[in-house]
This record gives structure tokens, sequence and C-alpha cells, in this order.
């Protein structure tokens, strides 16, 4: 049963889930909404049509979520047209889910109400200002996008009655406390255990492997022999960084980029002050007199902070003698601050100041004259600016010259080479699964290996890598896919069939060992036969040990009845494994058990919705049609 639930809870589709429950909100957007049309389908579920432009919409939407969360690497992801076609053909996918829901539905007679349709309406920020429906706004939008209201609410309704039902099938699922108190105390169980590792090297003697054997294994796994699509490429490198240590910065224009960015070296006049809130409340005249009489009280040499806590209504500051921290111009209210600026002397109380928040007393604490850095003191860092500013102009300047003379000359890179006053680099030969540093990135490689530079022996377009680098580039070598022969090949198979039947005669050897252990045989003189010998290990956890995994999985296999069992390790040996003892887990407190309970609800509902999909695809007719 553990199985099964770390299978459904750490498993790809539970990783997937989460792109395929309440699709059309989470996937689309009301943008699918407001842009679809009629148009060429990309498929047909049970005679109803999913048009290109509901698939484009999808593909949009998921692309920006993608790249806000991942950046430059999702980027690189989307140079790969293959990655991409399965991105695409994944989103179809989930469409289809989506229809197979929405006709289940309709076929069980599942309805939303109008006023459930408006609520979600009035919800939608895409319709809202200042956090409130603006109908304005949602007849604009909808006007834009051609849509009718009718039209739309119809649209809104359909998806709310998959989530309906989408709801409805996860809410079903739960976990007995009496399985998560099961699924807890067999995670958090503890086990001492023992093990002898078995080389597979000591029985390489005692194996032979035939031409025979080499030939049919050559034969059954010949995919395994062909080689990857290599290049090596010619290329030139251009960075920003390159052309800064050649550039020369005069004292004008570093006078002139100073003058130009003074607010950047400008620290505005600041001010600290505490102050005590007297509110208008009920009856305003009384709130005046009750702030004449604080300033009264406070000028007079009454301790300020002491007032503040007593009578201001500004709690937060109250609580700290009515500090406000130092604040600059155009933060505080328009009249407070003036009140705040005009006082001059640390310690001076102002008059009674008015404000849209009601009467307050203010006392300056703390005086920061405005202060401009002088020009030496960030000298470097304009030098330093102007340098990349001039380097920047150049790279561009630069960029457009070489995409030029690249295309203008494209069976060398000689006088591209001479242009930017670099010599031409030559990369080892590489396949894309080889590839590092610059060529490493999908945009690159998709050029490299692309038809145009392979066939017709051209230079590449200039690629930026970034924006303050660039790589053009040709290649130099090629070598096409293919399948090595036997002969090639023969001694990598030979040693892999001899270090396999030494691993299978390790492990006949180990079980033999295990057999003997189980009909009550001393197994010591056999353990020393090989000079092995038992390695204890305590307190052993079922996740996040540091011993192999084969040898933790096995131990956790283990009962007190079947303490002993041989089992083949990742590395290509063997290792006999003993239990000792069993520890189980303490007792799990309830939040603990709580969180467990909710992700094995939550795991088997997830793994719920995919056999539901499953099924209905199972019966449903299902056409794919081309996928742009």
């Amino acid at each position: 049963m553990l199985e099964r639930i770390r299978e459904g809870s750490q498993g790809f589709w539970a990783k997937a889930i989460l792109g395929l429950v309440i699709l059309t909100f989470a996937l689309a957007g009301v943008g699918s909404y407001l842009n679809a049309k009629t148009d060429v389908p990309v498929a047909t579920v049970n005679g109803d049509d999913i048009s290109q432009s509901s698939l484009e919409n999808a593909y949009q939407n998921e692309r920006a979520r993608m790249e806000n969360q991942y950046g430059e690497a999702f980027a690189n992801l989307m140079a790969d047209t293959e990655y991409m076609k399965t991105f695409k053909r994944g989103l179809l996918d989930r469409l289809i889910a989506d229809k197979l829901v929405e006709q289940t539905a309709a076929d069980l007679g599942m309805r939303v109400s109008d006023a459930q349709v408006k609520d979600a309406l009035l919800a939608m920020p895409e319709f809202q200002v200042g956090g409130i429906f603006n109908n304005d706004r949602y007849q604009a939008i909808l006007r834009q996008a051609g849509m009718q209201p009718q039209d739309f609410r119809e649209r809104i309704r359909l998806d709310m009655t998959r989530q309906q039902l989408v709801s409805a099938l996860l809410g079903s699922e739960f976990s007995l406390d009496s399985e998560v108190e099961q699924v807890y105390a067999l995670q958090q169980q503890q086990r001492d255990i023992s093990y002898v590792m078995i080389f597979a090297k000591q029985f390489l003697d005692s194996v032979a492997v035939s031409e025979e054997d080499v030939s049919n294994y050559y034969q059954s796994n010949i995919s395994n022999f062909d080689t990857e699509e290599r290049v090596s490429l010619r290329y030139l490198e251009l960075k920003v960084e390159d052309l800064m240590a050649g550039i020369d910065v005069s004292e004008q224009e570093i006078n002139d980029a100073y003058q130009a960015n003074m607010e950047q070296y400008r620290t505005a006049a600041e001010r600290r002050a505490s102050h005590i809130l007297i509110e208008f409340g009920d009856d305003e005249q009384k709130a005046r007199e009750q702030a004449e009489e604080v300033l009264k009280r406070a000028k007079s040499g009454e301790d300020f902070a002491a007032l503040a806590k007593e009578f201001s209504a500004d709690d937060f500051s109250a609580e700290n003698g009515g500090d406000l921290d130092w604040f600059g111009r155009d933060v505080m209210d328009p009249a407070f601050e003036e009140a705040t600026f005009a006082l001059t002397q640390e310690g001076d109380i102002s008059d009674v100041v008015e404000s849209s928040f009601g009467l307050h007393i203010i006392k300056l604490t703390g005086v920061k004259a405005e202060e401009v850095q002088p020009l030496d003191a960030v000298k470097d860092e304009i030098v330093a600016q102007v340098k990349r500013d001039k380097a920047q102009a150049e790279f561009y300047q630069l960029h457009q010259q070489v995409a030029e003379m690249a295309f203008e000359q494209p069976d060398n890179l000689e006088d591209v080479a001479g242009l930017l006053g670099k010599e031409l680099q030559t990369s080892d030969i590489f396949s894309r699964a080889e590839a590092q540093g610059v060529f490493a990135g999908n945009q690159v490689l998709n050029v490299a290996f692309s038809d145009e530079l392979i066939e017709e022996g051209v230079n590449s377009e200039v690629i930026d890598v970034t924006p303050d680098h660039l790589i053009v580039m040709r290649v130099a070598e090629h070598q096409p896919q293919r399948t090595r022969p036997l002969a090639e090949v023969s001694e990598e198979i030979l040693a892999q069939l001899k270090a396999d039947k030494a691993q299978s005669a390790a492990k006949q050897w180990a079980d033999e060992v295990v057999s003997l252990s189980a009909s009550g045989e001393d197994i010591q003189s056999k353990l020393d036969e090989k000079a092995l010998v038992w390695a204890s290990e305590a307190n052993q956890v079922r996740y996040g040990s540091l011993l192999p995994a084969a040898v933790v999985e096995q131990a956790f296999k283990l009962g007190m009845d079947a303490k002993m069992a041989a089992v083949n390790t990742a590395d290509g040996n063997v290792a006999i494994v003993r239990l000792d003892a069993i520890h189980q887990a303490a007792k799990a407190e309830e939040a603990m058990l709580a969180g467990l309970e909710q992700r094995l609800t939550s795991g088997r509902s997830q793994q719920l919705y995919v056999d539901f999909i499953e099924a209905l695809k199972e019966k449903a007719d299902i056409e794919i049609h081309a996928v742009q």
C-alpha cells in the first residue's frame, strides 16, 4: 500500500495534475473566452471540435506563465522545435480532457444558475477598476473581442459546469485515520541493518562470453550503437566587455555625465519626527480643545513620548512614543509635511497642524540636510558607466556590420574576424548532448545543427546569446549520425557482457549464502572465502539514507521472519542485506497527521481524476488533426 501511495504522490501524474484540474481558468484564463474564433479544428471529440484558436490561446497563456516562472531556462527550451511540439500536444491533451468533462457534465444534466455566473463575472479582475466590477470596462473588452455579453456568459456557465463536475469528483476521496497512522508509522520507522558488498569483479574469471553472445547482443540492441550527429564549429564571439578595455573617457565626458545624472548623486533632505494625532470624532470643537491642551503640556516640557502614548490616536506610532522614523518630501500629508520641514532645530514642537487625518502636534527629532556626492567621490563609477555606454554603442554598430558582412560573404568568416580584430576559434567536435558553454543553449544548437549550415556550408546569422553577447559561426566539420559496425563495438560489448555475467554469478553466489543462512547454517566461512565483512548501520531511515539505494530499499522489504536477502546494486555489484532490528515511529503530533492525511487524499484525488479522464478517452471517439 505504501508503494502505491508513494507512486501516487510523487510520480509524473502528481506533478502534472495541477495542469489538468479546473483547466480553463488556470490554463487559458479569460483570454480564451474573449479571443475564440471559428477556425480549422485541431481535434474532434465525440463530434465536437476543438479549434486552432482555442489551442493557440491556451499555448500563449501557458507560455507566458512558464516564462514568468522559469525565465531564460524556458526560453532555451522554446528554441527546441521537438520540445515545443510535445508542449503543444500536451496542451491539446488537456483541452481534450476539458471537452470530455464538459460533455460528461452535459450528459449528467449539470447546470449553473444565472446568479452564479453573475457572481463569477463580478469577481473577474479583468473587468475590475480599483478592485470593483466596472460595467463600462466589461462592455469595452467584449466589444474589442467581438463578443456579445450573452455569448460570453454562456462560455462562463460552461466552464463553471465543468468545474462543478471536477470538484465533485475530487471531493469524493478521503483517507481513514487508521490509514494515515499506518502510512506515518511506515514512513517514520527506522531499522538497524548490516550488509556486505560482493564485488562482481571477483567473479570475472569464472564467466565466459562467446562471439555468438557478442553478435546476438549487438543485433538485439543495435539502436544503442547509433552515434549522435556531431559538428565542429568555426566561430567568433563578441561581448560588450571585450570593447571596454579599448575605450577612453575624457574629463569633459565625465563632467557631462555627472551633470546629466546629478539626481542620482543627490540625497534629498529628510526629517525624523514624532507626532500626537487627535482625531476629530463626533465633536470637532472638543478635539481642537484637547489638541491645544496637549500642545500646551508638550511645550511646557512634559515628556512627548508619554503624551503620545496617552493621547495619540495613531496606535502604531504611539507605542513608539509617536516616532515616525525618517521621511522625505512627498511622503506625508502635505500640511503635515510642510509643518515638519518648517521646524529647524531638533526638539522643536509645532503648533497644532490640521490634516485629512485629524489634528497633529509634531516634534522634530532629527534633521538630514540635502547632500550631493562630489564628483571625486563618484568619478570611478561614472568612468565605468560611460565606458559601458560607449562600448554598448560600438557593440550595436559592430552587430550590424557583422550581420551584413557574414551575409554578403557566406563562405568564410575571415573578413568578419578582421573587422572585430579577433582570431577565428574552432570548437571541438560535439553532439547536441555534449555541447558546453556558449553552444549548450538550444538557440545556438538549433542553428549549429541546421540543414542550412551543414548542407549549404554558409555562415549563420548573428545570434544574440544575450543582449551584450553575440556569436556568428559556420560548420567546420560534420559527422552524420550512423550505426557503429560490430567490429568497432565488439570489445565494448564483450566488456559489458562479462560485467553482466559477473554480476549474475555474484548474485547467484549471494543467493546461495542467503539460502544457507535460512536453513540455519553458519555462513561466516562462506563470507571469509571472499574476505567479506559485515558493515552495520543503526537507525536507518526509509528516505534520505546515504547508503546505496538498493540496500536501503531491500532492508525495508525484509521482515523479522525473513531477515536476509541478496540484491543487485546500481554500480553492477551485489549486496547481502540483513535486518537486525526494527524501531517503530514515535507517536505523531496531530498537525503532522493532518498534513499527511491531506497529502494522501490529494494524491488519491489526483489519480482518480487521471483515471476518470482515461476512462472517458477509452469510450470516446477522438480524432486528432494536424497541430500547428
